[in-house]
Formats: structure tokens, sequence, C-alpha cells
């Protein structure tokens, strides 16, 4: 039995733990509480499994031992790692802080992440590395990279979810800032969803994406058509910002403290930050030097993970010696997530870069 058979059964696993989950919150039953937590760990005991099986099989097909093996050579295998990284970091906050509220909030971005790769008919076939990637840094520096990110994720979560139960008036800088980030941020799926809809053809993700990314909306050929795209965008920002309490209703019938969101922030930022300096920036330093013999090349993927560093290097500066707390701080969580979203994924496919061969 091959790793996408268990690939498969985990992505069906995230989507039913994903309703299950929202299921819990509006009916709060214990038994779908239950089921949804089952349903989480089983897609992520399936997940675990299809990795290492995925690894045998790159071993057994490259020869390079087994560091050099391990399944993180492309777009396809980074997403799918994230994901067992997010799920592995929900998990053990969900047996943290025995609240299954967070799982409506994760598991639909696992599920949505392995859904892009089925719809984008993105390759998931085992390729051969290409001579940069064939070393055993490859191992620590991006594992590593993978595992800051999705901590990065949960406090981009919690962190939001801060800012909408803290928030109370319209006019306030911190709802204005978390209205405006999720309409645009919900804008740009949508965008997306109606490229994929309009062109999806047999290409490569990058490949779709420098040809065809907001060529429905943003970047139509017709200018009135970008005129209307804009003009809708601006609409649903306005939606979010003129019915943003109805969320504030929802979320803080969820049983959570505004104080255990701010704590869940900071943990995950605290987590996040020293395992990216050291595998991100330190090990990809090291990295570079041996495969293209500079240790900084101010290479795109590089520039912006030192933005992502600077963000939230900042972050736990302003919260150390600068005593900021709530919304002030959760904004720069948010904010860090935004820069890394471009850092995995605007690189590669927008820009090009030593770094582009991880779109494949």
């Amino acid at each position: 039995m091959g790793s996408s058979r268990f690939f498969g059964y985990s992505e069906m696993a995230y989507i039913l733990a994903m309703v299950a989950y929202i299921t819990h919150i509006a009916f709060r039953k214990k038994v779908i509480g239950v089921t949804a937590t089952s349903l989480a760990v089983f897609g992520f005991a399936s997940q675990t499994l299809a990795i290492l099986l995925r690894w045998r099989e790159f071993y057994h097909l490259s020869g390079m031992g087994v560091l050099r093996s391990i399944p993180l050579t492309n777009l396809y295998e980074s997403i799918i790692f994230f994901v067992w990284c997010l799920m592995l970091g929900y998990l053990l906050m969900e047996f943290r802080y025995k609240n299954r509220s967070f799982g409506a909030f994760v598991t639909p971005v696992a599920a949505v992440a392995l859904l892009f790769i089925s719809l984008s008919g993105m390759s998931t076939a085992i390729e051969p590395l290409v001579p940069a990637l064939q070393s055993n840094w490859l191992l620590a520096h991006v594992t590593m990279s993978f595992i800051s990110y999705s901590a990065f994720a949960l406090s981009f979560s919690t962190g939001l979810m801060y800012l909408i139960m803290t928030t109370e008036h319209k006019k306030e800088g911190a709802y204005i800032f978390w209205t405006v980030t999720l309409g645009i941020f919900v804008s740009v799926l949508l965008a997306m969803g109606l490229d994929y809809m309009r062109f999806h053809v047999d290409m490569k993700p990058d490949e779709f994406m420098k040809s065809f990314l907001f060529k429905s909306t943003y970047k139509n050929d017709s200018a009135m058509v970008q005129v209307i795209s804009y003009l809708a965008t601006a609409f649903l920002v306005f939606i979010f910002w003129k019915y943003g309490y109805a969320l504030k209703k929802l979320i803080s019938g969820f049983n959570l403290q505004s104080s255990v969101l701010d704590e869940i922030t900071y943990k995950s930022v605290a987590v996040g930050f020293p395992i990216f300096t050291l595998g991100g920036l330190i090990f990809g330093a090291i990295w570079a030097d041996q495969a293209w013999g500079v240790y900084w090349s101010w290479d795109p993927k590089e520039t912006w993970s030192l933005i992502t560093w600077l963000i939230y290097a900042f972050y736990l500066h302003a919260r150390f010696l600068r005593g900021w707390r709530g919304k002030k701080i959760a904004m720069v969580a948010v904010m860090g997530f935004v820069a890394v979203i471009f850092t995995y994924l605007g690189v590669n496919l927008l820009l090009s870069g030593l770094h582009s061969y991880g779109s494949r």
C-alpha cells in the first residue's frame, strides 16, 4: 500500500474533522467533539505513516541515503509537511488547554491545503533532487523552517481570534486592521478560485500562477473587469467591517478567554522564532555557502525570510522590553504570518531566484 492512499485517508479525515468541529461548536454535544478529535488524530496518524512511506519510496528511488531522501523537495511535499506540523501543533494545543474550539479554525486550513493539491493538478510524483538540494543540510534547514511556519500559523489564528474578541468599536484601529486583513485575505482566495475554475489546465502550479494568477479579476485584460474586481474587494472589506461584531459573538461563545489566546500567541512565536532563526536563517546560510559559494546573496527568498525574522524579532522585543500586550502585539503576530505566506508561496510562485526549484 503506497503513500498516496494514506494521504487520501488523511485528507478525508481532516475534511470530516472540520465538519465535526464546526458542528460541535454549533450544538455543544460531547460525542460530536470526541468524534472530531478522533478524526483529527486518525488523519494525523495516517499522514504520518504516508510521509514515512514516501520517505522510504524516495530512499529506494534516489539511493542517496536516508537524510538526503527526506520528502521535502517540492511544493507538494512541503505543503504536506506544513499541514502535518500544523496538525501536530493543534493537537498538542487541544490536549493542553482542553478546548476543541480551535479545531474549527485549524482543520479548515489543513483541509483546504490538501484540497489545493488535488484541485490545482499539482504533480505528486517523486522527482530527482537538483544538485543544490543534495545535501545533509536539507533535513535540518527545511524541516526546521516548516516547523516554525506551523508555529507561526497557530500564532496567526489565535492572534486574529484575540483581535476579534477584544475590539469593540468600528472606528478602533485594531478593529479596522483585522476586518481589512480578513476581507482582503478572503477576496484573494475567491479570486484564485475563479482563476482555477476558468483557466484550469494541466501544468505545474508555478507555471499556472505566473501565467493565469488573477487573470479573471485584478489582472484581467479588460480594465472594466479590473475596476469591478477592486470594487468588489472594497465591498467585501466593508461587509467585514460593518458586520464584524457577528464574528465576535460567535467566537465569544467558544468559552475562550482573551488571556489564553494571548498566551498561546506568545508561546507559539516563542517556540517558532528560535527554530526559524537556527534552521531557516543560520542553517540556510551554511547550506547556501556549500551549494552556491556564498552565505547570503539577497535572493528574494532570503530577503523575505529576513523580513519575516525582523517582524517576529520585533514582536518579542516589543513584548519583553516595551511591555506590549493585547491588541498591538496581536496585530504584529498577524502581520508576521502574512510575511510567512509570501515567503513560503509568493516568492516561489511569483518571483524568480535561486530558490525557485521549491515550486516544482
